[in-house]
């Protein structure tokens, strides 16, 4: 729960969460405060990650300051400022309650703060701050190529800095590691979690690529890349392998005359990403149009890749609802890892480019819609 005038991205769970305040990594705002209240399920502890604290100097951090308090044990820490930084970057607490109070009166300077929490249970807290190629609280370079484990908090996604790569070549390994978790699709914004990971050999360019709802940079050379493992599917020896698709159905179809008298059918078969040519479209002026993809059997199903139609037609969809059937009569729609409402997928920008989103969790189905 969060409340205040001076809250900045706040993306709080039961077991991890990010939180900043408000303009971060910008200067923030005088006289604001904001009360974080973070509680853990019980038998828990929180463990707090110090992302940035960068509040103006003052005498006892009077001026702007970052206070903590544990209700359970009666237990302060802080107040913290620029002249008075927290004496280690990873705090852990014995309550699976913490109170984070941040406020401010008149300042010059300062970009605020970012913090981060997991619980207990998850003790390898990764990287959910900006900017920094190292991060205090990461665990030490690896030999090249060997794996290790980090846990990711939830709300990585919105936080300040940047990405390099796509998830088939890797990312830059100065890219923000939580948040090219997300994109890659190894882990849910809404919820973080457990990533596994390789350093690699670095590559002499990496591609740009949008993803779950990010857009990476196009990235030059660099020494050492990130590469994540995602762990496989139970039904599937390869969670990236392309499902056939045995038969495509639509709504509706566009049969178009162009000026000379010549017909095209935007039919559901041109869906089909491989497809040369034109592309399928829904009868213009149609409603909740939808295109469904018969798999054959029942499959499990990772994620979805998207394209326009760029011959000659600047069309795209720029975002969509996915659902599902196992008999092809009854729908469900795809809730994603929060469960609350039907999650809404960000499409494509621009009729030439691919958007990649992912399923988590899979869908297990024979039909997509």
């Amino acid at each position: 729960v969060s409340a205040g005038n001076g809250c900045g991205h706040t993306l709080l769970t039961p077991h991890s969460g990010t939180l900043s305040s408000k303009n971060y990594p910008g200067t923030y705002p005088n006289h604001t405060m904001c009360c974080w209240r973070l509680q853990a399920p019980p038998g828990t502890s929180l463990l707090l990650a110090f992302g940035d604290v960068d509040l103006e100097s003052s005498e006892h951090c009077a001026h702007s300051s970052l206070l903590l308090a544990d209700p359970q044990t009666g237990t302060a820490y802080g107040p913290y400022c620029r002249n008075s930084v927290p004496s280690a970057p990873l705090l852990v607490t014995n309550s699976s309650t913490v109170t984070v109070l941040f406020n401010s009166t008149s300042h010059r300077s300062g970009r605020g703060l970012l913090v981060s929490y997991a619980t207990s249970q998850h003790p390898g807290m990764g990287a959910a701050s900006p900017g920094m190629q190292r991060h205090p609280w990461d665990v030490p370079d690896p030999p090249l190529t060997m794996c290790f484990s980090v846990y990711c908090p939830a709300g990585c996604k919105d936080i300040h800095g940047d990405i390099w790569g796509n998830p088939s070549q890797g990312y830059r390994d100065t890219s923000v590691l939580c948040k090219a978790a997300v994109h890659a699709g190894v882990i849910a914004d809404e919820l973080g979690g457990q990533v596994t990971l390789s350093r690699e050999k670095g590559i002499t360019l990496y591609e740009s690529a949008f993803a779950n709802g990010l857009r990476s940079k196009r990235g030059s050379l660099s020494e050492k890349r990130l590469v994540f493992h995602k762990v496989c599917c139970l039904l599937s020896p390869a969670c990236d392998d392309v499902l056939e698709v045995v038969t495509f159905n639509a709504s509706s179809w566009w049969h178009e005359v162009d000026m000379l008298g010549q017909d095209r059918a935007w039919v559901a078969e041109r869906a089909a990403l491989s497809t040369t040519g034109h592309s399928w479209a829904a009868e213009p002026g149609a409603e909740a149009a939808w295109l469904e993809l018969d798999l054959g059997t029942r499959r499990n199903v990772t994620g979805i890749i998207t394209k326009g139609s760029s011959e000659q037609h600047d069309y795209y969809v720029t975002s969509y609802h996915v659902s599902s059937s196992r008999d092809g009569k009854n729908w469900r729609p795809y809730r994603g890892s929060s469960g609350q409402e039907d999650k809404v997928f960000e499409g494509n920008a621009d009729s030439q480019g691919e958007v990649s989103n992912t399923f988590i969790p899979p869908i297990i189905a024979r039909y997509i819609r």
